[in-house]
């Protein structure tokens, strides 16, 4: 029997309580399929109108999107601009910016990071993330993840979409998604299943149910979430 911890929020969306259900899961790794994952913890708590989220650290685990530090090769521009980011961010090491560069391409990031600089003088602030490309903004640097991956660098997941359609085709869920979640209360929802609003899901998960480490429980099922939905569509 899977073994559960259950939380409840209240979401301006539904005006009624959701019930947020994180299941404990053993560590996961790129051997692994996530649907499988999903089918052995889950499986039992999983009802036709609830949206199953993963931790997109973990599907991007299960896709092999991970990579050692001592495998890259940083370069002279990587040293150089890394020293640009603020410490907290995951591109502020050598590592975690040739990763990106690697990704996105290293003259992408090159300019993506002199426009970003000239932003600031005019009080514009992001504009690195926005133009650097997807993964320099989805990548952890080593410890930013869960063990024994923490001295990984882990890109973000490829097609967060597509899984999160086969997540609902496989399980006959309302919907599912991908979804990117810290304890510093951002969150963002990488791939959802169509019919599913990203930004409500988001704020749904801003309290970050997700336990990657020690507590692995990369996956919350939000029950009730389509009866929910069904209630405001009728007084709408």
């Amino acid at each position: 029997m899977t073994t559960m911890t259950t939380m409840t929020t209240m979401t301006t969306m539904t005006e009624s309580a959701l019930e947020l259900v994180p299941v404990k899961t053993r560590i996961v790794t790129p051997k692994d399929d996530i649907g499988d994952i999903i089918a052995q913890y889950a499986k039992e708590g999983i009802g036709p109108n609830d949206v199953v989220s993963v931790a997109e650290s973990v599907v991007a685990i299960t896709q092999g999107r991970v990579t050692r530090p001592e495998e890259l090769e940083p370069s002279f521009l990587a040293r150089v601009l890394c020293r640009f980011v603020p410490q907290k961010g995951s591109l502020s090491s050598v590592y975690g910016m040739q990763a990106a560069m690697n990704a996105e391409g290293e003259w992408r990031v090159l300019w993506a990071m002199l426009v970003g600089m000239a932003g600031k003088i005019f009080g514009r602030h992001g504009l690195f993330y926005e133009l650097a490309g997807e993964q320099a903004a989805l990548i952890d640097d080593v410890t930013g993840t869960m063990p024994p991956f923490d001295k990984h660098i882990v890109y973000g997941p490829a097609d967060p979409d597509g899984v999160a359609e086969s997540i609902k085709a496989r399980f006959g869920c309302y919907g599912a998604a991908v979804a990117d979640v810290n304890d510093l209360k951002r969150a963002a929802v990488l791939g959802i299943s169509k019919g599913l609003n990203a930004k409500q899901l988001a704020q749904i998960l801003i309290d970050n149910p997700f336990g990657n480490a020690s507590q692995k429980t990369p996956i919350v099922i939000i029950k009730n979430y389509g009866t929910a939905a069904q209630r405001v569509t009728a007084r709408e």
